[in-house]
């Protein structure tokens, strides 16, 4: 950001960075006494006119002489408005120099002026005088009262966003708080704030510390257990520990989800789960727990319960007090949709559908009308409601191709979907999402080249994201085709998502075309464990067949039919089979 705009920032900035109220200041002379008699103002004439020259000279093109004019006046007469009026004339005039005398010379006059503090800092931010900045804070964070010190060291890391050397930023930022990192009532907020900057800045060891040492200083803060959910996946061997003790005992409710959240990213469900339903227990009115708590239940396939989650979340959404329909309403309503869909229960799905609130996610909501009007058989009238979902930018209409898609690909019409994907393709050669989209695409038409080649391009684009990897180690798994190669890929997917049950999935599958059958059983009774689905239901099922326990294998596949009827693979492997349910 050049320097001159970081000042034209700054006089609109200043107040959202601390949103502290400015106080009346006891020197400040006031037109009115509290019983409404008049009080002498220290506004002679001549101040008026000198005031009427400064304005003049600013609306007339001059603001550097206008300045002069009005911090002279305000020296005069020591008024805080006058200087911020200064202030904000040098900001124009983009004078850093001067906005710091202005600065300086109302601190000078009204030494308890807190609004000059903040000034202060901000302008040197500007400067990029990072150190003298420090100084400033060190001041500020001092001279506030007591009941207003943790906020303002809270939204520190904000302020200090700008400054381009994030060491540096975290070096002096931790300097200036030497004093509130000490101090009992403020040390969780200073080390959090400290936490969040050396995080910031790549120095994961040291915000590591900070988490700790924060979470020391007062094991009631909820900042220091949310710096640590912020490095729970960079650090997991660190961090669990400490949010593990953490949990055990009673934590601010959106603390506690954004652990359920965290463990979910990690495929970890069942852990999730119980986190998750002590929310509930603990805070029964916070409507987001009852949400994600239904929505992981019907992932999990446990409907029954997810159904009851889902209602009491709409119920405490419905009866909320606020202005917005809350965001989580129109998930849950949808979910509530697919479950009864699911059961057959078509008109119920529909009067789920049908108190979607109008601001809900236009793609989801057409997707989910869809999958509707598909089961219902009215598949032309589904297929319209896709194609004629508006979009307003280009993320929308990515999303809506993708959806389009997918609905053809699950109602094998695949050249259609090859060729609606293959012109987002050519607009998006390098759109990870469409290129995903088109390796399914390509495998179900067995276009097995060009999959492999667009998840070798995935890779290299993506090399963190475990997705590809396993994609491709899977086909080749499934084809039974270069089953090392196919090992090596999953095993590295593997590595990337430990905890994912398709990833093991795929690693069972692998191991079992390897005919490593005891070790195919063990990953997949695992896999299906931490997360029932029908293909996983499916490859555990045909291990344990060919194994001769198929009684076992019938059970399994039978709970896969429960769990998703129409799934390929399911399908697929009951026919091979002869399996009749």
């Amino acid at each position: 950001m050049k320097f001159w705009f970081r000042l034209a920032l700054i006089s609109s900035c200043v107040w959202s960075a601390w949103a502290q109220p400015a106080k009346p200041l006891p020197s400040t002379p006031s037109p009115l006494k509290d019983k409404g008699t008049l009080q002498q103002s220290a506004l002679d004439a001549a101040l008026f006119y000198q005031l009427l020259l400064g304005e003049l000279n600013v609306r007339s093109g001059s603001p550097g002489s206008g300045f002069s004019f009005i911090l002279d006046a305000a020296r005069k007469t020591r008024d805080p408005a006058l200087f911020q009026r200064a202030v904000d004339l040098a900001l124009q005039s983009r004078s850093g120099e001067s906005a710091l005398q202005a600065v300086q010379a109302w601190k000078n006059a009204i030494p308890e002026a807190a609004e000059a503090n903040r000034y202060k800092l901000q302008i040197l931010l500007a400067l990029n005088r990072v150190d003298e900045a420090g100084q400033a804070l060190s001041v500020s964070i001092r001279e506030l009262p007591a009941a207003e010190q943790n906020d303002a060291i809270a939204s520190v890391p904000r302020i200090f966003a700008r400054v381009p050397d994030k060491k540096m930023a975290a070096d002096t930022v931790e300097k200036a708080l030497t004093l509130a990192l000490k101090q009992s009532s403020t040390a969780a907020t200073a080390w959090t704030s400290v936490g969040r900057m050396r995080r910031e800045a790549g120095q994961l060891a040291l915000a590591i510390e900070a988490a700790r040492q924060g979470r020391a200083s007062d094991a009631s803060a909820p900042g220091p257990l949310i710096l640590a959910l912020s490095l729970a996946s960079a650090a997991p061997a660190e961090m669990k520990p400490l949010l593990a003790q953490a949990m055990l005992g009673p934590v601010q409710p959106e603390v506690r989800m954004g652990y359920a959240r965290h463990l979910i990213a990690q495929s970890q469900q069942a852990e999730a789960l119980r986190q998750l339903a002590r929310l509930n227990a603990e805070h029964p009115a916070f409507a987001d727990g009852w949400l994600v708590h239904g929505l992981l239940l019907q992932e999990t396939g446990q409907l029954a319960q997810a159904e009851e989650k889902l209602r009491k979340h709409v119920e405490l959404a419905q009866a909320s007090q606020d202005k917005e329909t809350p965001t989580g309403l129109s998930e849950a309503l949808m979910a509530l949709a697919q479950m009864a869909q699911r059961q057959g229960q078509l008109p119920q799905a529909e009067q789920w559908l049908a108190q979607v609130p109008a601001n809900a996610d236009p793609i989801k909501l057409a997707s989910r009308r869809a999958d509707l009007l598909t089961q219902q058989g009215r598949k032309e009238e589904a297929r319209q409601v896709l194609a004629q979902i508006k979009t307003t930018n280009a993320e929308q209409a990515t999303r809506k191709t993708l959806v389009q898609s997918m609905w053809l690909r699950d109602n094998k019409q695949l050249d259609e979907a090859y060729t609606l994907v293959k012109q987002a393709l050519n607009a998006q050669p390098q759109n990870t999402d469409v290129m995903s989209e088109m390796a399914l695409v390509s495998e179900k038409l067995k276009r097995f080249d060009e999959m492999e080649s667009l998840l070798r391009d995935l890779i290299k684009l993506k090399p963190e994201d475990p997705q590809a990897f396993n994609a491709l180690g899977y086909s080749l798994a499934d084809r039974n085709i270069r089953l090392v190669e196919a090992r090596q890929l999953i095993t590295q997917a593997l590595q990337l998502a430990p905890d994912d049950a398709y990833i093991q999935d795929s690693l069972g599958w692998v191991a079992f075309r390897q005919g490593q059958y005891a070790e195919a059983l063990q990953i997949l009774q695992t896999a299906y464990k931490a997360r029932p689905d029908a293909e996983i239901a499916a490859h555990l099922g045909e291990v344990l067949w060919v194994m001769g326990q198929r009684q076992e294998a019938g059970a399994i596949w039978r709970e896969g039919l429960l769990l998703k009827a129409d799934n390929d693979t399911l399908v697929e492997t009951l026919k091979r089979f002869e399996f009749k349910p």
